[in-house]
């Protein structure tokens, strides 16, 4: 971990108004069947350390992966050199409160250590998910994936913190396609996109248990290619617990994100509706909507001890009883709102400068049960499993995709439909929000691939959802 080595660098930096230096180690390790055979086998290391040094209301950042101490200081010196070059052209200085230092240590937990269970084993374990997944002609492509992350994190800063933690991360997911003449259908277990892990050890995927979903969506997509196509107008829907995850992510996650909102984003990432005279006054959902960020959430990707600027993790409302309550800051970006930071900083490794990133952002569960919400449906649509969206730089006006629908007939499940999409505006849908399911059928969900950022930075984000039911919602394309 090299503690000395960089306590004695941070040491040296005398000049600037605020320094820190974040030493990262990560390791993933990718395991992936395609039909009948290994797709891909891999394991990746990397490690090294990122400084950012605060000079006269400007910011330097320098990294490196070699631990001596020339090459330590020359980072150092590049990092300040970098920052005094900024301060000359800034229109604009820095505000940066101080604040309290940390001295603390943090370990995820887990029961099983993903990376002593033999890749031997982990191979099998696809192999014979693809076996089940193959057993149609109908079948012609499965895949089954698993992925392993360690991140071992040392932060230290010029107000005296010294932070320790460390993240083990387990998940997976399998898909299929049937084929028929002209067409193909997927579906995706336990979500798509390559998109679910946790906060675990091995014992995540033995809960996971493709072989005993495997049957089940092998047999809806065949059942798919014979479905009719998803009718098309305005209707009542309940989105799947996955498919709210994404709804959640897109059109509350990264709206509230204030450097998005200050403008800072703009270029790539995009900016956001939810501009700073909407905070504590917009009306952004129903009463129902209650919606938070979480950082202590058990289990789930977005959880850490305290974030890459020092502050502790935090819950914090975003929207409550539908009124749109505040934004995910950092130390920089609250101060210009009058506010301190709720702790959302983080960046992807030690070569990314931090962020303002999603922790877990967690649709808050309603009384009934999904059984219930189906039961007070007269008509409409159950939509599960994203497949495809789309949604702009504001986030707002959106269209979602998922792999299959079942219709919804005084009450009850009915036939499943093909190809649904729906599409709103985001304060509209969010308002017209009827039901959100009870605590017993929430479910956190993981996606490892949030982008953000120029260079681009991929992160991991947690959503806890349960299903929802929303009203004259349009399904389909309008003719």
């Amino acid at each position: 971990m090299h503690k000395q080595l960089l306590r004695a660098a941070l040491r040296r930096i005398k000049s600037a108004r605020y320094a820190d230096i974040r030493w990262v180690r990560k390791q993933h390790e990718n395991l992936s069947v395609f039909n009948y055979n290994v797709e891909n086998l891999s394991f990746h290391h990397n490690e090294g350390y990122g400084v950012r040094v605060l000079y006269n209301g400007a910011w330097g950042f320098a990294c490196g992966s070699v631990f001596e101490e020339k090459a330590v200081q020359k980072s150092l010196t590049l990092a300040l050199e970098i920052a005094r070059a900024s301060s000359r052209i800034n229109r604009q200085k820095v505000t940066f409160p101080a604040h309290p230092p940390a001295r603390a240590c943090y370990g995820s937990s887990y029961q099983i250590n993903p990376f002593e269970v033999s890749r031997e084993s982990k191979i099998h374990y696809l192999l014979y998910t693809n076996e089940i997944l193959l057993k149609s002609p109908k079948i012609k492509f499965a895949q089954s994936t698993l992925d392993f992350y360690r991140t071992d994190k040392f932060f230290l800063n010029s107000e005296g913190s010294e932070i320790e933690q460390s993240f083990v991360e387990s998940g997976g997911y399998f898909e299929v396609c049937a084929v028929d003449k002209n067409q193909v259908q997927k579906r995706s277990y336990p979500a798509s996109h390559h998109s679910q892990i946790s906060q675990a050890g091995y014992e995540y995927i033995q809960e996971l248990d493709f072989p005993k979903n495997a049957p089940r969506i092998r047999d809806e997509a065949i059942l798919l290619l014979s479905a009719p196509e998803c009718p098309a107008g305005p209707t009542t829907i309940i989105l799947d617990g996955c498919q709210m995850a994404l709804q959640v992510h897109e059109s509350c996650g990264h709206p509230v994100e204030l450097d998005r909102v200050l403008g800072s984003e703009i270029s790539y990432a995009g900016g956001s509706f939810l501009t700073l005279e909407k905070r504590g006054k917009f009306r952004y959902g129903s009463r129902l909507v209650n919606i938070s960020a979480d950082a202590g959430l058990p289990g789930a990707v977005g959880s850490f001890a305290y974030d890459d600027e020092g502050v502790p993790a935090q819950k914090i409302d975003l929207v409550k009883n539908g009124i749109f309550r505040g934004y995910l800051s950092s130390r920089e970006t609250a101060a210009t709102i009058g506010q301190e930071s709720n702790g959302t900083m983080r960046a992807e490794s030690w070569n990314h400068i931090p962020l303002i990133r999603m922790t877990n952002i967690n649709l808050e569960p309603g009384k009934p049960s999904l059984k219930e919400l189906i039961a007070d449906t007269k008509n409409g649509l159950y939509l599960c499993t994203n497949k495809s969206w789309s949604i702009d730089d504001l986030r707002l006006n959106f269209q979602f995709g998922t792999e299959i629908a079942w219709q919804i007939k005084n009450g009850r499940l009915g036939q499943p439909y093909k190809n649904p999409f729906y599409h709103s505006q985001t304060p509209y849908f969010w308002n017209h929000c009827s039901g959100v399911a009870n605590r017993s059928e929430r479910y956190v969900w993981g996606i490892p691939n949030c982008g953000k950022g120029e260079p681009a930075q991929s992160m991991h984000v947690g959503h806890a959802t349960s299903p929802a039911r929303f009203e004259k919602i349009y399904v389909g394309v309008k003719k």
